[in-house]
């Protein structure tokens, strides 16, 4: 039988199970004011994200163990607080012991030590990023789809094998888990099982890209999470609210909020914004580096600009 044949089965027939017994012991995700969804959902279908991880750890001989050992850290403290709450404190902690790992991995340290611990603040940024956007059907799961095929088509475009089959694991993990989600009322979420650990893999893949093709352009990978996210943090500043409190000023929350937009549609519309910004990552990935930085800061700022447009113009209609 087919390797990723038998992974899929292995992955619908675990993603079966998990529904079964997240059910019977209750790891549902009650609707409160933050939530976007109005039923009680099960919780922690992301889990099938790292089980994608532990299959390839398992055949391929235990490679990347650094890679290993912290994702299955960021698994297991996200599980247990998609569980019952943890303290902040020891998350954060175990978050950069975790991404600590992975980009040891990464190999990020041929560039220095001082590069590399400039790195681990950033990343464990990305983390959260990815925590925090994981708000409403769909979006981190196709987002998660965009970035690691764009990192698959990177590979194979410049002739470097860089775990495609970690890739392609994860891409039907990802799939799996999209038959319980992207859909109108999603029959389960990731949790922060899931969008932590899909997160702290993409991390490793995109810094472990970095390091071989020392291509800054790469950072576009993380463009439309990486705008809403930031933008979000510094209006809520201004505003005066506290950033530790729960929220729903992300601008995906505002328009299906606000513009009766079905979940799917701005997950599809977030993914395809995303997609677009592919183009320049192949256009330029072998180019002089000040001509990626460039390009890399011009659409950047592009992005802003669209975000404030799209932000401003919900706020009008609504006042």
């Amino acid at each position: 039988m087919n390797s990723l044949l038998l992974v899929l089965i292995i992955l619908v027939i675990l993603s079966y199970l998990y529904f079964k017994i997240a059910e019977r012991l209750n790891i549902i995700d009650k609707p409160n004011q933050r939530s976007s969804h109005t039923v009680p959902t099960i919780r922690g279908g992301g889990v099938l994200f790292y089980i994608a991880v532990l299959i390839f750890f398992l055949l391929n001989n235990f490679e990347y163990p650094y890679l290993f050992i912290g994702l299955t850290l960021l698994s297991v403290i996200s599980f247990i607080d998609d569980i019952r709450s943890l303290s902040p404190n020891l998350r954060l902690i175990i978050h950069f012991l975790s991404i600590g790992l992975i980009i040891y991995e990464s190999h990020i340290h041929d560039f220095g030590i001082i590069f590399s611990f400039a790195v681990l603040i950033p990343a464990i940024a990305v983390l959260n990023i990815y925590n925090f956007m994981d708000g409403i059907n769909g979006i981190t799961g196709l987002n998660a789809i965009v970035v690691i095929l764009s990192l698959y088509l990177v590979n194979h475009y410049n002739e470097f094998e860089t775990e495609k089959d970690l890739m392609v694991y994860m891409l039907l993990s990802i799939l799996v888990f999209g038959f319980y989600n992207f859909r109108k009322k999603a029959l389960f979420f990731a949790g922060d099982i899931g969008s932590i650990s899909l997160a702290g893999l993409i991390i490793f893949l995109l810094i472990k890209s970095f390091v071989i093709l020392k291509a800054p352009v790469l950072i576009l990978l993380l463009g439309v999470y990486g705008v809403d996210a930031t933008l979000t943090i510094v209006r809520r500043f201004k505003d005066g609210e506290k950033l530790s409190e729960a929220h729903r000023s992300h601008l995906y929350q505002v328009i299906t909020d606000n513009t009766n937009t079905p979940h799917m549609v701005t997950a599809l519309c977030y993914g395809l914004i995303q997609l677009i910004l592919v183009i320049p990552i192949l256009l330029l990935i072998n180019a002089p580096v000040y001509i990626q930085i460039i390009v890399s800061i011009f659409v950047y700022l592009l992005l802003v600009v669209i975000h404030q447009i799209i932000l401003k113009k919900i706020i009008f209609k609504k006042s």
